[in-house]
């Protein structure tokens, strides 16, 4: 099971067709309540939106016993806020998580963690999808990630092919 902590994760696997690795990979999915809120905005993708409304078995929305405070915590959003103290509380294999900030505050937490692409790197691993095509997919969106963040991950997805190859 994965708690997802900001909205990246789910909108851009939705976007690409790739919202079913997560109950391949996890089985169970939580987010909070905010990052519920937070994709059911006007400016989500009409497609995201009614993923949302429909969503699936494996797809569960909880709030936490006890979000952080805004004001303790001034450069998390409201997601981040619930969903680390939720990944706690749940015993969550990972947060899924994109956001540096939160990432930050996860790590001091020792909340083991994992991003769009480390969903996309595991779901290669596993052999269940060519990492260079889905990625190039997910960079064709508005997704942010740095040049060398798609470069590290196609390095080591080559290098695993050359190893399984050998």
């Amino acid at each position: 099971m994965v708690v997802v902590a900001d909205t990246s994760p789910i909108h851009y696997l939705i976007l690409i067709h790739q919202d079913t690795l997560f109950p391949t990979l996890y089985e169970r999915v939580v987010i909070p309540p905010a990052v519920s809120g937070e994709l059911l905005r006007s400016q989500t993708p009409a497609v995201v939106r009614q993923w949302l409304a429909h969503a699936p078995s494996w797809f569960t929305i909880l709030a936490p016993q006890q979000p952080l405070g805004a004001g303790p915590f001034p450069k998390l959003g409201a997601g981040e806020r619930e969903a680390i103290p939720l990944a706690l509380e749940l015993h969550a294999s990972f947060l899924v998580i994109d956001d540096h900030d939160g990432r930050d505050e996860a790590a001091r937490r020792s909340i083991e963690m994992i991003g769009t692409v480390g969903i996309l790197e595991a779901a290669a691993i596993r052999g269940l999808i060519d990492l260079p095509s889905v990625l190039a997919q997910l960079q064709a969106t508005t997704f942010h990630g740095s040049p060398r963040l798609f470069a590290d991950a196609l390095a080591r997805d080559a290098a695993r092919k050359s190893r399984l190859s050998s």
